[in-house]
Parts: C-alpha cells; structure tokens; sequence
C-alpha cells in the first residue's frame, strides 16, 4: 500500500494476526478445557459417566463452528460497502461480548448460546483482515496476505491455547476466557492505532456478494473444505481425551501435546500460503494426501506417548497447510465477491468443525473409544481429496467450453 513505510506495514499486518491469535484461542481452548467444562457445567452426568459429559461437552464445539456457518455470509453480504478497517473493528467488539458472556453464562445451554453469538463475527474477521493483509502485501501475495492472518492462528496454538489452557485447568475455564475476551480487546485498541483505513471495492454491494452463492463451483470447493478439513477437527477435538486416556499420560500434558499441534501449524500454513500463491491445483492435491497419511500415522500411533506427539504436529501440519490453499481457491472461483468467497471458507472450515466433533462425538458415544475419531476423520480425509479432484477436473470442463484453455 503506497504511503506507508515498511516499519508501519509491518505493525499493521502484526495487528491484524492478533486478531488470529484471539479467534484462535476462542475457538481450540475449549478443546483442551471439554473435560473441565464437562465437569463444571454437566456435573450430574459427569459423576455418572465422564466420557458421556464429554461427549456432550462438544456440542459447545459444535455451537461456535455453527455460529461461524450462519454469520460468515451474512456479514459478508451486509457489510459489502463497509470500509475494511472499521468492519474488522465492529467484528472485534462482537467477539469481546460473546467471549465475556461465555465465561459469564451460568448454564450449560446458556454457554451454547454464546458460544454460537461469539462464532457469528469468526468468518468475516479472516475475511476482512485477510483481504487488509493483502492489500498492505500487494498484488500476487494473496495467499501470503491470508496466512499472514492465520498465522495468528497458529502461534495461538502454538503458545496462547497452551497457555490459556493450563491457567484453565489451574483457576477454572470461565477464568480462561475471561483472558481471551482481553485479548481482543487488545487486538480492537493494536488495529485503531496502526490499521489503515482500506475501502470497499468500488462495485461492491451485498447482491454482489450474493451473486458468488449462484456459483456451483463454489459450493463445490466449500463441500471440499468443509467435509475434508473435518478430519483434523475429528482428532483435534478429542486431543485431551486421547492424551489422558489413551497414552496414559497426566492432564498437565495436554497443553504440550497442544503445542505440538500447534507448532505443526504454523509450518503448514506458512507452507501453504507460500506455494498456493504458485501452483494452487498442485499445492490442494498435496495438502490432502499428506492429511489422509498424517491422520492414519496418528490413529496408529498416538497410543504411545512419543507417538502421540509426532503424530500431533503432522496433523496439525498437514491440516492447516490447506488453510490459505482452501482460501485463495474460493477466491479464484468468486471473483468479484472477495469477501464473500473468503468468509466462506471459514464457514467451510467451521462446517468441518462442526461435522468433525459431531461425528467423533458419535463415535466416542457409540463404545468405539477415543481413537474412533481419527479412523472416522480419516474417511472425511479421503472424501475431501476426492472432492477437491471433482472440483478441479469441472473447471478444466467449463473454461475448455468458454475459451479452450485449461483454469485453475
């Protein structure tokens, strides 16, 4: 962005991954934390079964990945026209209040409820500021611009939801979020102070953003995130279970195992963000099968305590690889509604939330244990890959028809 000096763009682009490291706290402490949770808010039926209170501690997983679906679009859509800067400012107020009514809300369906209230603004937050992103980076660095923002994400699980879990543990859940809802209030003062002012595009509208839903392929690279991106959440939401239970080892190496989950994302994203902006056919088809051997290493390995860790990082490695490849695609096949096309993918990936801790839920709940959830995350692996291929192969089709050459 011209005017701006490298020091200023770089304070500006530190910003707004703060806001990836607050989204990301939001979102996986309470992966870490179901069993506290569990405990806290589902008392009687913890003392009866604690692996059943588990299981229905995540459908406050489920609750946040749902609240993702439902707002991405429709701030996309309504926000057309709002300056990026001061939309990514009104997201931040909304994650402060659903954050703080988290920890404050006395029910367990009470705190399902705001979790869903603090989803709601999760999409258009990685939409918005990853467009900013690429914006301060300039043309060619889309990719980069959005892992940039995702790289807040990553160093949040690398150090913030170890951390933030461990203080869970020690004072109490609701204490931890209290914490994150700090956090973004620190993030809402770091971008008024730093963040410049980016209009909206000049022919931006919400029909506009709208027309991108007409779009088959569209829908077809969201099914591709949403259905394959779920195996990472069908073993990350039970990673605590899987450490305690499994490999037998102590509830105070959770947050290790997390930052070995985190650790591998960072790599990943920086990976994908780096080689989607080159060849983003080439770098999807990679992302999966390293994700379909990542997720069936873990599920055979993760019994053992060294295992568990490897298998841990390569999960978290290979899955968030696919985070900036997956956004920069639906981009390419939404041209002319950018913010739409990138908050659909954290509908995307928060569908995969859903569905992931859903069906390992199902699976927990079903006798199957707590490794059922990675053999089921590997099937949705493998349908992923199969449909990322489909989605590919129809546009070579549709642009062979229009032009006769082959897209991306």
């Amino acid at each position: 962005m011209n005017g701006l000096s490298r020091g200023q763009r770089l304070a500006a682009l530190a910003a707004l991954a703060l806001g990836g490291v607050a989204v990301g706290l939001t979102e996986f402490v309470a992966m870490g934390l179901l069993p506290e949770m569990a405990r806290g808010l589902l008392p009687q039926e913890y003392a009866r079964s604690s692996s059943d209170a588990v299981a229905q501690a995540g459908w406050m997983i489920t609750a946040y990945a749902l609240g993702v679906v439902v707002g991405a679009p429709l701030i996309a859509a309504l926000s057309a026209r709002l300056p990026r800067r001061r939309l990514v400012l009104g997201l931040l107020v909304l994650f402060a209040v659903g954050t703080v009514a988290s920890a404050t809300a006395p029910t367990f369906e009470l705190v399902l409820v705001a979790r869903f209230v603090a989803a709601l603004p999760h999409g258009a937050y990685f939409g918005a500021a990853g467009l900013l992103a690429a914006t301060l980076m300039g043309p060619g660095n889309e990719a980069r611009g959005f892992a940039t923002v995702l790289g807040g994400l990553t160093v949040s699980n690398v150090v913030g939801v170890p951390l933030i879990t461990r203080l869970g543990q020690a004072v109490g859940w609701r204490a931890a979020y209290l914490v994150i809802a700090g956090v973004f209030l620190l993030t809402l003062l770091a971008v008024l102070a730093v963040v410049p002012e980016v209009a909206a595009a000049a022919d931006g509208s919400p029909a506009a953003e709208l027309r991108a839903l007409r779009t088959s392929q569209v829908w077809l690279v969201a099914a591709t995130g949403a259905i394959g991106f779920a195996g990472f959440f069908a073993v990350d939401s039970y990673i605590a279970p899987v450490t305690t239970d499994v490999a037998g080892l102590s509830a105070a190496t959770v947050p290790w195992v997390l930052v070995a989950v985190g650790l591998g994302m960072t790599v990943g994203n920086a990976l994908g963000g780096w080689l989607a902006d080159r060849d983003l056919r080439r770098s999807m088809m990679i992302g999966f099968v390293a994700m379909i051997v990542s997720i069936g290493v873990f599920s055979l390995v993760a019994s053992n305590r060294v295992g568990l860790f490897v298998g841990a990082f390569l999960v978290g490695a290979t899955s968030l690889y696919l985070g900036p490849v997956l956004q920069a695609r639906l981009i390419t096949v939404a041209p002319g509604a950018q913010l739409m096309g990138a908050a659909l993918n954290q509908s995307a990936m928060n569908i995969a939330n859903s569905l992931g801790a859903a069906l390992g839920s199902v699976a927990i709940a079903a006798g199957l244990g707590y490794l059922a959830p990675a053999r089921v995350g590997l099937v949705l692996a493998v349908v992923g890959l199969g449909l990322g291929i489909v989605s590919f192969a129809a546009g070579r089709r549709r642009d062979r028809g229009s032009s006769g050459t082959v897209g991306v």
